[in-house]
């Protein structure tokens, strides 16, 4: 049985986190709370660590100093089977997919069922289907490699299989990075249509302005190793500076939030 958690305790709580790759520091002393049911779009220069925060807050990426909880549980202080009930909580869909390249769609849908459950085949195989379906996925792409799908569905697919565990958190590292305007905006459509109909936080990386009026609820500013700035979007904006003012106020950020 997996315990519920108190709606006051936020979904993520990341207290003074140091991260560094040799004698480059990535962030320093940061601190951030994610809020249960909120969909979180963090953004930040290029390499200035938003999907290192990202791996820090699953524990894939080392902590040089501070602490983090998710859930309410925190990472330090997990044994074996904490984390394995963590995993079953989360759903990662990382920046290139990340698929299996020698499974099919389905197959890799699969993967966290047969890891996290008993499920029989049958059953297995149409929860994934069900997955898929709820990832916008046409039926015709259970059977195919990923290979074989476009950009567009390859980060469907992924989708699905984030989603395959029914998660409480979901974690989406550049969703719409690659793709066209029409297939990115209806990517937007379909995280905030499951975020609102499964009740579940979403921790959202993103360059995409667009992505950030469609779907966050908040957004934070990753910037010189802290959180520089949380809020709204129009918050953000109103209180937009250096890097940021240059973010929202450039020919781009015009153009799409007007």
């Amino acid at each position: 049985m997996i315990a519920a958690v108190d709606p006051g305790v936020p979904a993520i709580s990341v207290r003074g986190l140091t991260t560094r790759f040799g004698e480059r520091v990535i962030h320093d002393r940061l601190d951030l709370d994610v809020m249960q049911g909120e969909v979180l779009g963090v953004i930040g220069p290029s390499g200035g660590g938003k999907s290192v925060l990202m791996r820090a807050i699953l524990g894939l990426q080392p902590r040089a100093e501070g602490t983090v909880a998710i859930l309410g549980e925190a990472l330090d202080d997990m044994d074996g089977a904490a984390w394995r009930r963590l995993n079953q909580r989360t759903g990662v869909m990382f920046q290139d997919g990340a698929l299996f390249s020698n499974l099919t769609v389905r197959e890799n849908v699969e993967v966290p069922l047969r890891e996290h459950s008993d499920l029989p085949d049958r059953l297995r195989s149409e929860v994934a289907e069900v997955k898929m379906l709820l990832a916008g996925l046409p039926p015709d792409a259970a059977n195919k490699r990923p290979s074989e799908l476009s950009g567009g569905l390859r980060k469907r697919a992924a989708l699905a299989r984030a989603l395959a565990m029914d998660p409480d958190l979901l974690f989406l590292d550049e969703p719409t990075a690659g793709l066209d305007p029409v297939s990115a905006g209806r990517f937007d459509t379909l995280v905030r249509n499951l975020q609102r109909n499964l009740d579940i936080t979403v921790f959202l990386v993103t360059h995409d302005l667009d992505t950030l009026g469609a779907v966050c609820d908040r957004i934070a500013v990753v910037l010189d190793g802290k959180i520089a700035a949380i809020g709204t979007l129009a918050e953000v904006r109103g209180a937009a500076e250096g890097w940021i003012a240059d973010y929202f106020s450039g020919p781009r950020g015009r153009a799409a939030l007007g």
